[in-house]
């Protein structure tokens, strides 16, 4: 079983290094790869209402018997954003997941044209104020919704969950996080259905170390600052995903990885992409 080091969210909740997407995960095979992934160290589970498998999160937990040992998030959609529609939303998400509390509660998306992310904010800081909630934060949020929440609500999310990734490092995002203490978290970390695990740079890197492109890449991201979320349902990949600890990249192979960038590979700007 592999070690994965946390860190200290800004609420003062313990945070994992790297956590599990859980994107696709459903059934009782999907219940049986996030048993896996518990089994083999992961602490941090990360599902939304979307993902349609709050269930199968949920049942994996029970059968790990460690639930105080793990930090399960889940999302709100942006079809319940609202301060009465988020509290619903939440207690829908805890009948599913079978839980008493939520460790990680996020805006999956700020859908603008809606604009109703703050009060979406305040409910869920309630929810905290509660029990319901240990830590609130956002996903795929950017600078400025990040200071009109701040700015009006007086809370600093916890996290910001966003595309991350060597081909879109988001170097003036993770500087704001750094800034105003938000924990950076990482979807699609490895730039899925792309050739980044190809790249000559990232090769170079994981000869260097003696180990596979993907912890290469995977290493970058925490070594940056960031959570990644990698998402497996095969157990050696799971461990293999997980095991990133035991070396350390140079500045210049960081550099030189980040060099990658060249965008977004999806339509996923936070001020114009909506999902419902």
């Amino acid at each position: 079983m592999v070690t994965i080091p946390t860190v200290t969210l800004n609420d003062g909740a313990t945070f994992p290094e790297l956590g599990l997407g859980t994107y696709n995960l459903r059934g009782d095979d999907g219940t049986a790869a996030i048993v896996s992934a518990i089994e083999n160290g992961y602490r941090l589970l990360d599902t939304a209402v979307n993902y349609e498998n709050e269930t199968e999160v949920g049942e994996a937990v029970r059968r790990s018997g460690i639930r105080d040992e793990l930090v399960i998030t889940t999302k709100v959609p942006g079809r319940e954003h609202g301060y009465k529609e988020t509290i619903q939303s939440a207690h829908g998400s805890l009948e599913r997941l079978g839980l008493d509390r939520i460790d990680l509660y996020l805006i999956h998306w700020p859908n603008p044209s809606v604009n109703r992310y703050v009060e979406t904010f305040q409910a869920m800081i309630d929810l905290r104020a509660e029990g319901l909630v240990t830590s609130v934060g956002v996903s795929n949020f950017t600078e400025a919704m990040l200071t009109r929440l701040i700015d009006e609500t007086g809370v600093t999310p916890a996290v910001n969950q966003v595309e991350l990734h060597p081909y879109f490092p988001q170097d003036a995002l993770r500087a704001f996080h750094a800034a105003h203490g938000i924990r950076t978290e990482s979807w699609s970390p490895l730039a899925r259905r792309s050739e980044l695990l190809t790249e000559q740079v990232i090769a170079d890197v994981a000869s260097a170390h003696g180990v596979t492109p993907t912890q290469a890449v995977l290493r970058w991201h925490t070594q940056l600052g960031s959570t990644p979320i990698p998402k497996s349902a095969t157990p050696a990949r799971q461990v293999e995903n997980a095991d990133v600890f035991g070396f350390t990249l140079t500045d210049a192979e960081v550099t030189a990885i980040s060099a990658l960038e060249r965008g977004r590979l999806w339509d996923g700007d936070p001020d114009t992409h909506e999902e419902m």
